[in-house]
């Protein structure tokens, strides 16, 4: 009961803000003993003697809400994962699958570009994985580009070198 009586006076008390001092307030005890405060007079209400016209409370310090939180901007990172740098593939075919990883993760919007040779393979894509086809025999690199939503450059891999062994149709190696 103490609660309630102390929420109504909570109220009352931030409702006088706006009066001024012609107005009466009258208060009573309810039928549960609560206090009550109303501008309407009634049977056995007195009437409530305000000390001031204007209650002020003291300001507070609000400038914690004004500034944005601070972004901890993110390192992304991407590298080759697949195939191992230095590691031969071997097939006929001359395909080979690249598989990308990014650290800490592929965000919304994202898009790995790939290098092969030093040249683009094809556009830039929202996948971590490319199939290369038709790779000759011999040395090859492989590098990736990472760009965010904005298609500003985030991060670059190292350069990973991969060799394709392929049987050769000239001398049957």
């Amino acid at each position: 009961m103490k609660s309630t009586t102390l929420l109504v006076l909570s109220l009352l008390f931030a409702s006088f803000f706006g009066y001024t001092a012609a107005q009466k307030v009258y208060s009573w005890k309810d039928e549960n003993g609560v206090l009550v405060f109303s501008d309407t007079p009634r049977p056995g209400a007195t009437e409530v003697k305000l000390n001031t016209q204007n209650l002020t409370m003291p300001a507070a310090d609000t400038s914690i809400l004004d500034t944005a939180p601070s972004a901890v901007p993110v390192n992304f990172k991407v590298s080759i994962a697949a195939p191992a740098n230095e590691e031969t593939v071997r097939e006929n075919t001359g395909s080979v699958y690249v598989t990308t990883r990014i650290s800490p993760r592929f965000e919304t919007g994202f898009k790995v570009q790939l290098l092969v040779d030093g040249s683009p393979h094809g556009a830039p894509s929202n996948s971590t994985t490319f199939a290369l086809r038709e790779v000759f025999r011999g040395e090859h690199t492989l590098q990736a580009k990472l760009f965010d939503a904005n298609n500003k450059l985030v991060s670059v891999s190292p350069v990973s070198t991969f060799f394709m062994h392929r049987t050769s149709i000239n001398n049957g190696n």
